[in-house]
């Protein structure tokens, strides 16, 4: 089995790594995604781009950015996938799209990862199509990082939407691949995974729930990861868990819920320090400190959901990403392809999920 705790320590070379680029998804179009492919290119010297969309409009975009440029491959493509289109429709009519383009150049080799900022639903849908599901995987979820209160100030929470259903077989699989997410993204040598629930009591929850604990419990000693048991809502920004496993219903309402939460934050600072003169006088004094918090809370600091479970690495990043944003999602893909994450990610999936249940089966049968 291939180790991806070695991923903490393997030496970094200077090998070219290439991105395949999604340009024409996302609210804000190809100029943000430029944006971001530019500000990535200017503090890493290493990466590379196939960029799949208009080609008019990108060499347009690209004439003002001569030095990033230098560093792309425009493939054209006539299609665009519609934010609001449904999977079914995106599997149809596909072909020729700057999204199925993008993941074709990650699944001929061309390309080391692919990013998009396209529609949620219909990247998975194709994604699963073009790079197929790892051997093991019965279904692949989305991992995003999410803050945190304690270091490294970031935690892994998947499911938030690949699939709305998981049982405990999915759930184990989910914790294997966020240990390994964190391992990668984070440097977590034994990252503590938790189990959202309704509370924190063994009798709490559903019974999917309590199945997939014990596989969590019997999995850990040999998948490197310290299982903490449920976790509740409010231990989400804490640090009790740095992996935090649930379906994608209940994950995806999670993240908006989370997402809604500094909005809102953001406006009422904003609301207070502007309140009096007096106010913007204190804001002024607490300038830098306000910096700091705006910038542990900025959702695009940690944009990018990777897609887990497939012969291929896939990040979504938010569909209104910024510049700022997109840059993030390139950065966490970079750093998922220098850690050869899928590879250890798919060893570490045929593996865990064989011995977890293998033990669990064994403990049933010595306790019967």
């Amino acid at each position: 089995m291939t180790d991806d705790n070695t991923s903490l320590t393997t030496p970094a070379t200077t090998a070219p790594v290439v991105i395949s680029i999604d340009a024409m998804g996302g609210d804000l179009g190809p100029r943000a995604v430029i944006g971001g492919m530019a500000k990535s290119a200017k503090v890493n010297p290493r990466i590379r781009f196939v960029v799949h969309g208009d080609r008019p409009e990108l060499e347009k975009l690209l004439k003002r950015r001569p030095e990033l440029a230098e560093r792309c491959e425009i493939i054209h493509t006539e299609k665009t996938i519609s934010m609001d289109a449904k999977p079914s429709l995106a599997l149809r009519n596909g072909k020729g799209t700057s999204m199925m383009a993008t993941l074709q150049s990650v699944a001929e080799g061309k390309a080391s990862v692919a990013v998009s900022c396209g529609n949620t639903g219909a990247l998975m849908a194709l994604s699963m199509l073009t790079l197929r599901k790892a051997p093991g995987v019965n279904r692949p979820a989305i991992g995003v990082l999410w803050p945190s209160l304690k270091p490294p100030y970031q935690s892994v929470m998947l499911d938030v939407g690949a699939d709305i259903r998981a049982d405990a077989d999915d759930l184990l699989q989910y914790a294997i691949m966020g240990a390994s997410y964190a391992r990668n993204a984070l440097g977590l040598a034994r990252p503590k995974v938790g189990l959202l629930n309704v509370g924190t009591e063994q009798h709490k929850g559903r019974a999917e729930l309590h199945e997939a604990a014990e596989l969590l419990t019997a999995a850990a000693p040999t998948s490197d990861f310290e299982f903490v048991g449920y976790v509740e809502g409010n231990d989400l920004p804490t640090g009790r868990a740095n992996v935090i496993v649930t379906d994608g219903f209940t994950g995806n309402i999670a993240l908006k819920a989370g997402e809604g939460t500094a909005a809102m934050v953001r406006t009422l600072l904003k609301e207070a320090f502007s309140h009096s003169i007096l106010s913007r006088l204190g804001a002024l004094f607490a300038l830098t400190s306000l910096r700091r918090l705006q910038a542990r809370i900025d959702p695009r600091r940690v944009n990018g959901g990777v897609f887990l479970g497939l012969n291929g690495t896939v990040i979504k990043s938010h569909g209104r990403a910024d510049a700022t944003g997109f840059s993030a999602a390139i950065k966490l893909a970079f750093t998922l392809t220098e850690n050869g994450f899928t590879e250890r990610l798919a060893a570490r999936v045929a593996s865990g999920a064989r011995q977890g249940k293998d033990t669990a089966q064994n403990a049933e049968e010595a306790n019967s």
